[in-house]
């Protein structure tokens, strides 16, 4: 059991290294209560509750990060809003992007078409039927380049629902930012990149499941060896 005096002594100094130099930056949005009314903390430490607590569950913002990677976690900074969004052509979605971050949205989330989660071009005659229907087409990287045509993605997070063609959707979208002088390295977002799910849930896959499965862990690889240089302590990209 920590003692009163080093538990209040870790308070002060969180509160003077962390949390006040964090609400300088970025204030919290909002008063915080209970339904009844009653102020809600920003941490509750066993001064507040009896228990050990320093060794086993530490501060926000600091190792081990039980407590939330920021000091003042959504207090100052809200959760990112992105709606699933794609149909039709990329200038199509391409509108409808730059509408939703006009009217506040913080991230973008990418549904593609049928045919894109197959890896079809849209004249081959299985595709034909489907291209541009429950989400975006985009076959190739000029396509992906008009689909984030204005909009800067080393700054907005962007996830890709897309599996099978997970690898190839994440090197066109690499090869736009590149060619618009973007470092890939501050590249942020996802990829489902889940083909077991796929395969046995959907039913679409291209490969059988232990190629697919090579495919997956080769984008892990080549995200996670990407960012140990040049970002070791930021992997920005997720792979699954």
């Amino acid at each position: 059991m920590e003692s009163t005096d080093r538990i209040k002594e870790k308070y002060d100094e969180w509160v003077r290294e962390f949390l006040l130099p964090t609400l300088k930056k970025l204030p919290e949005w909002r008063k915080f209560t209970s339904s009844f009314g009653i102020e809600i903390k920003p941490l509750y430490t066993p001064l507040d509750i009896k228990g050990d607590y320093l060794d086993r569950l530490g501060f926000p913002g600091e190792y081990p990060f039980t407590r939330g990677i920021y000091p003042s976690m959504y207090r100052s900074r809200l959760w990112t809003f992105r709606e699933y969004s794609g149909f039709g052509s990329p200038e199509d979605t391409n509108r409808r992007y730059k509408f939703l971050i006009s009217q506040g949205q913080t991230g973008l989330s990418v549904a593609f078409d049928l045919p894109t989660q197959l890896g079809l071009d849209p004249d081959h005659e299985l595709a034909y039927p489907e291209v541009g229907k429950v989400g975006v087409s985009v076959p190739e990287v000029i396509s992906m380049s008009i689909l984030f045509d204005g909009i800067d993605i080393g700054k907005i997070t962007t996830s890709f629902t897309i599996n099978a063609t997970a690898a190839e959707i994440l090197s066109m979208y690499i090869t736009v930012a590149e060619s618009r002088g973007i470092d890939k390295a501050v590249l942020d977002g996802t990829i489902q990149n889940d083909i077991l799910k796929e395969f046995i849930a959907r039913n679409l896959y291209i490969y059988p499941p232990l190629h697919s499965m090579r495919y997956t862990t080769d984008i892990i690889a080549y995200t996670s060896k990407k960012h140990a240089k040049v970002a070791p302590n930021k992997h920005q990209w997720l792979s699954l």
